[in-house]
């Protein structure tokens, strides 16, 4: 047998402990592997230049150590990449595929490339192979399910390296030479569980360490627990665990036969907690994870969480809050074992348990950010101090880390079906923390999300929740440029909000169906539905709305050019906020005003129009919307023909600006392309598809861009 080799996982080794992630062996393979990135290829051969990234793939079964072989290839080669490596995993804990749309997504946000929310796997696919271009970076896919996922993902780059790992060929992928992977040799072997027992235990009986090799079949995975098995037994003779493991017959592989052993050996409460981490998202657990799967302390919980990873049976992840990996070749086995000795009642009220903790988590996780709010300060004073935050820096950081491992868990709750509660208050709470913590950026992930409060309102029927589902999708759909989409989504969300009798989510998809229409150029249409939504309002009693939705019906009359109509909706909406004592509101409608009287060929009036709005902003004192008031008023009287009066107002614009925002930092969010041109109603409504604002139950803002939450509460 070749020499081969094992990476030890990064488990704390007792004895003569070698340091974390010591790799030793697999010498053959791995320049076998490096002779690969050199070698000719089939288009070099035939004359033409290599299309795409070499493909190298290393195979093997799970526990065979095909990961930890591919991470020390990586690490020999990395320095030859200079744009850096990139990893994913293509497949699921229990080896479900991940769709090539996530995947791409990852590997998108890894190189700081913006993805837009929605955008398809052919979209993301190509975004990705763009991106990488120009680079020359190294690319590991990690638990490759086809060679589907893999070609989706491979560069148009031949400067790229990407090594796949699988259990199997992937046909489909020219040009692809794989490396199998057996098990240890018998030297490697000894030499591995060497470094869990010492030496002494090994060099007294070698034949009994010959024998518990050959048991294990020389697999990495059943090795390391073997060798934990008797770290934790220093007293333990190695033809002891040798003559067990052979008692155990050839039933199932030598990794199921050493996990028997090794689980029947564990106290039964760590016993248990193990078995519950098959439940555990992403199979990442924390100790609170943990905690809440086993019902325990969260002291006993970090204490068998560092147990088990003793024993080998945990990998802990290189991360700056404490996390452990549930090795994907011991998932089947920990939820065979929880399913034979755990009733199904007690793996659901596990999993509830663990849902209900991460929703609690998730509302300290928010609430401590919002500390001029004293219902949530009360709030977050009534949780356990094991809940809380010290600050929202901590919080931010826990919520980065855990991401991977929230989102996993709103995907398992609501495909499990039966927790749809805790999954609505999981998702909303989820939403809000994002957003209070990432703003705009967390909108790709909470696409996702609301496509899976759409499952479970269309599951459940709920058509108030499917209506703010759509909505939400909807408008994420507008803002990339998806305005046909959006428009289907907003007239299915005003289906559901007639079906749920729900006036405001009505009169909310009313306003954006417009606002679609308005997107499309199609104007006649766009009035139609504002004067819809107008009329809804009117007879709601809602006025500030209605003067807001007049601006929105002036801003499509004025597009299709008939201005005298524009003109009455503006006074109407000027009208409308000066009653509401809304002054800023009513300042920019008159000035919106002034620019439509201008275009109907009255600069007169739009000379007097304007004059007035100056006066409303300075009462207002709004003095950027001031200034940017003062200048149309200058462009105005530039075209009416009085040039010095223009130079004094724009002036006066400078100096306001000047005097009153000498320190200002730069906002986020839009802002209105010219200080004279001020945002047409800015607020809810300065973009066609934007809308009023909303109720906590569907919506939440971040900057001027709103990203909105579901109809769950608290």
């Amino acid at each position: 047998m070749t020499d081969q080799a094992v990476d030890t996982g990064g488990v704390q080794l007792s004895g003569h402990a070698a340091t974390q992630g010591h790799f030793l062996g697999r010498t053959r393979e791995l320049k076998e592997l490096r002779a690969d990135i050199e070698r000719a290829g089939l288009d070099t051969i035939s004359g033409r230049k290599a299309p795409r990234a070499r493909v190298l793939l290393i195979a093997g079964r799970p526990g065979s150590g095909r990961t930890a072989l591919a991470e020390e290839l990586v690490r020999q080669v990395a320095d030859r990449y200079p744009d850096g490596v990139l990893r994913a995993r293509l497949a699921e804990p229990d080896g479900t595929p991940v769709p090539v749309e996530r995947a791409a997504r990852e590997l998108l946000t890894a190189l700081d490339v913006p993805n837009p929310p929605g955008a398809d796997e052919d979209d993301l696919a190509a975004l990705l192979r763009q991106a990488l271009a120009k680079r020359r970076v190294l690319l590991l896919l990690d638990d490759a399910a086809g060679a589907e996922q893999v070609d989706a993902l491979l560069p148009d780059a031949p400067q790229c390296l990407l090594v796949a790992v699988s259990a199997g060929p992937l046909t489909g992928i020219a040009d692809v030479r794989p490396c199998t992977l057996g098990g240890l040799d018998t030297k490697s072997a000894l030499e591995l569980l060497t470094r869990y027992t010492g030496s002494v235990r090994i060099t007294v009986d070698p034949r009994s360490a010959e024998n518990l090799v050959e048991a294990c079949q020389g697999q990495p995975a059943a090795l390391n627990l073997a060798g934990g098995w008797l770290a934790a037994r220093p007293k333990a003779a190695v033809a002891d665990l040798a003559k067990q493991l052979h008692a155990e017959g050839d039933e199932g592989t030598p990794l199921s036969r050493v996990f028997r052993l090794v689980h029947a050996a564990l106290p039964a409460p760590a016993a248990r907690t193990l078995r519950l981490l098959c439940l555990a998202p992403a199979g990442l657990a924390d100790p609170h994870t943990a905690s809440a799967l086993a019902g325990c302390s969260l002291g006993a919980a970090r204490t068998t969480l560092d147990d088990l990873t003793a024993l080998g049976l945990l990998r802990p992840v290189d991360s700056v809050l404490p996390q452990y990996e549930v090795p994907g070749c011991l998932y089947p086995l920990l939820r065979a074992a929880a399913e034979t000795h755990d009733r199904p009642a007690e793996l659901h009220l596990a999993r509830a348990r663990m849902l209900e903790r991460t929703v609690r988590l998730l509302q300290s996780c928010r609430a401590i950010t919002e500390t001029d709010n004293p219902q949530a300060r009360e709030k977050l004073q009534g949780m356990p101090g094991a809940l809380r935050f010290p600050t929202p820096r901590a919080a931010a950081e826990w919520l980065r880390v855990r991401r991977p491992a929230l989102l996993a868990s709103a995907r398992l709750a609501v495909a499990d079906g039966e927790l749809d509660t805790l999954a609505r208050r999981l998702m909303s709470q989820l939403v809000r923390a994002m957003v209070a913590h990432f703003g705009t950026q967390a909108a790709p992930d909470l696409y996702g999300v609301h496509q899976l409060v759409l499952d479970v309102a269309e599951r459940r029927n709920l058509p108030r929740e499917r209506a703010a589902a759509l909505l939400n999708l909807a408008d994420v759909d507008a803002r990339t440029g998806r305005t046909a989409e959006a428009l289907v989504r907003y007239r299915a969300a005003l289906d559901a909000g007639r079906e749920a009798n729900d006036p405001y989510a009505i009169g909310r998809a009313m306003e954006s169906v417009g606002g679609a229409h308005l997107e499309l150029e199609d104007y006649d249409r766009a009035a139609d539905w504002f004067g819809r939504a107008l009329a809804q309002r009117l007879a709601r009693d809602e006025r500030a709305d209605a003067a807001r939705v007049y601006g929105r019906i002036a801003t499509a009359h004025t597009y299709a050019g008939r201005y005298g109509e524009a003109q009455r909706a503006w006074r109407a909406a000027a009208a409308g906020h000066r009653k509401n004592g809304d002054v800023g509101a009513h300042a920019r409608a008159l000035s919106e005003l002034a620019r439509v009287q201008e275009y109907a060929g009255r600069p007169e009036e739009a000379l007097g129009t304007c004059q007035e709005a100056v006066e409303w902003a300075r009462r207002a004192e709004d003095t950027r919307l001031e200034a940017a008031v003062q200048l149309r008023l200058a462009d105005t009287l530039e075209r009416l023909g009085d040039p010095a009066a223009a130079g004094l107002h724009r002036g006066a614009a400078e100096r306001i600006l000047e005097e009153r925002l000498p320190d200002r930092e730069p906002q986020p969010g839009p802002q209105p392309e010219s200080e004279s041109e001020p945002e047409v109603e800015a607020g809810p409504d300065s973009g066609p598809n934007s809308v009023p604002e909303q109720p906590d139950h569907l919506e939440h803002r971040a900057n001027t861009c709103e990203i909105r939450s579901t109809s769950a509460g608290d």
